[in-house]
């Protein structure tokens, strides 16, 4: 395994042989570092390490900012490319459903990768507010449509903005929080406890 090095100003981790003068992260002299052991099985490192629930939410959270964007656009500034403008909020209010449900499911298997339960007091928000806004992206995508996107999916868009707004607050307390050692076993499961590097 590759030697680590974290930043005791601001945590940031990097392999010792990519460290150049200052850190990457806060730019102070790399003097500041001091060596570092990962906490976590290699198995649960290789997981959280494709990002998979952050890139979905990214997805989901450029068009919850969007859509309210959009409907303004075509109710507001009617001789503005209407064509391409209305398209565009078709597609967006149709996708959006589709891209909650997969930053639900990511963030499911993120749980319980990176904290082993889903039962914490955080994650129970997190998990009541995603509900909501998954309510909310299905009630757009049959509404819209017969409102001609017009007041009422501009109010349940908005909806959907705040309570993805509420998600990425919780959300950005957690990034760097992470249960060490390996995934819980069952009960009756013989395992080994992992073996200390040098």
């Amino acid at each position: 395994m590759k030697e680590l090095v974290r930043c005791r100003a601001c945590g940031f981790v990097i392999e010792a042989d990519k460290l150049g003068d200052v850190c990457p992260a806060c730019g102070l002299p790399r003097k500041v570092f001091e060596p570092y052991r990962e906490k976590v099985s290699l198995n649960r490192l290789l997981l959280l390490n494709f990002d998979l629930h952050p890139i979905a939410i990214h997805l989901s959270q450029a068009l919850v900012i969007v859509i309210p964007f959009l409907i303004f656009i075509t109710n507001f500034f009617k001789n503005f490319q209407p064509e391409i403008m209305k398209s565009v909020l078709i597609f967006s209010v149709f996708v959006f459903p589709f891209t909650i449900v997969l930053a639900i499911g990511t963030g499911i298997v993120d749980g319980l990768t990176r904290f082993k339960t889903l039962v914490t007091p955080l994650l129970y928000r997190k998990i009541f507010a995603s509900s909501v806004i998954l309510i909310l992206s299905i009630a757009l995508f049959f509404i819209a449509p017969y409102e001609h996107y017009s007041i009422l999916t501009m109010l349940i868009s908005l909806v959907s903005l705040a309570t993805g707004v509420q998600l990425g607050l919780w959300g950005k307390k957690l990034i760097n929080v992470i249960l060490p050692g390996t995934y819980p076993q069952k009960k009756g499961t013989k395992t080994t406890a992992p073996k200390e590097e040098a």
